[in-house]
């Protein structure tokens, strides 16, 4: 498999990716916000320069000027002048929930509905190319990836998950598929699993990753494209379900979060 397809660090290097038809501040601005969010840019690590998130982004450096400049009044990054200076972040988990229910609440149900279509499209054929082209040291790495996760928490299980979907995106051997899944996921992912923040999911979620890596083994790719799809459609549901629930309640997003029930279901 050619190397520049391999996910790797894919969820570092799916913030960095380049932004199609970019030139928004508005677009570099919420991929960085739900990366700082999501813990994938830790507290106080060090951002690109100006000039290289530009470039890295494939925008002007205006344009990742002015993101950086909001996430300075929104106090996710401060900034530091002279020889060991530049943009620090400095977010420590402080109202992630709160950013995440702002923007689930922006979502229409439509365009919720719309994402879940587009990216079961692109993740269930990548998992049944996956069960088609992947050798049998790809699914010991794979194997590998899931031993090593953490799924005891739900930051730590969505960048888990981020990690092995682009895994088996890579497994397919399809540089656009790979291209298109590190998009959606810098993006949105941080919507699409917000459902793991459920211990109950987090488990459901382990189970159909290990349940996928069997069907690459038996080279089934109709069923990895099923479990796909159908752990996609599921977190689709969980998201209108909890914008319902944030739309109707008189609460904060914050307390309107810790409401939305746990099913006890084989779904994640």
């Amino acid at each position: 498999m050619p190397q520049s397809i391999r996910a790797g660090s894919g969820t570092r290097a799916a913030i960095f990716a380049p932004l199609d038809g970019a030139g928004r501040a508005e677009l570099v601005l919420q991929r960085l916000t739900d990366a700082i969010v999501l813990g994938v840019l830790h507290d106080g690590e060090r951002l690109p320069s100006e000039a290289e998130l530009g470039r890295q982004l494939g925008v002007a450096t205006v344009t990742a000027r002015e993101a950086l400049e909001i996430l300075r009044r929104n106090k996710l990054v401060h900034t530091k002048r002279g020889r060991d200076g530049g943009s620090f972040v400095t977010f420590a988990g402080r109202g992630a929930n709160d950013l995440q229910d702002e923007r689930l609440l922006a979502w229409s149900r439509v365009q919720v509905r719309d994402l879940g279509v587009h990216y079961s499209a692109i993740a269930g054929l990548a998992a049944e190319l996956a069960a088609d082209r992947a050798s049998a040291a790809d699914i010991d790495n794979l194997e590998r990836i899931l031993d090593r996760s953490d799924a005891l928490t739900a930051d730590a299980a969505r960048r888990g998950h981020g990690t092995f979907r682009l895994e088996v995106a890579a497994l397919s051997q399809s540089a656009r598929l790979v291209r298109e899944e590190l998009r959606l996921q810098a993006e949105f992912g941080s919507l699409l699993w917000l459902s793991l923040s459920e211990p109950l999911r987090r488990e459901r979620c382990r189970a159909v990753q290990r349940e996928t890596v069997a069907a690459l083994v038996a080279e089934n790719g109709a069923r990895a494209r099923q479990l796909t799809v159908n752990q996609i459609t599921d977190s689709i549901e969980w998201l209108i379900e909890a914008k319902s629930i944030l739309e109707q309640e008189p609460m904060s997003p914050m307390q309107a979060r810790t409401t939305t029930p746990e099913r006890e279901d084989t779904r994640s």
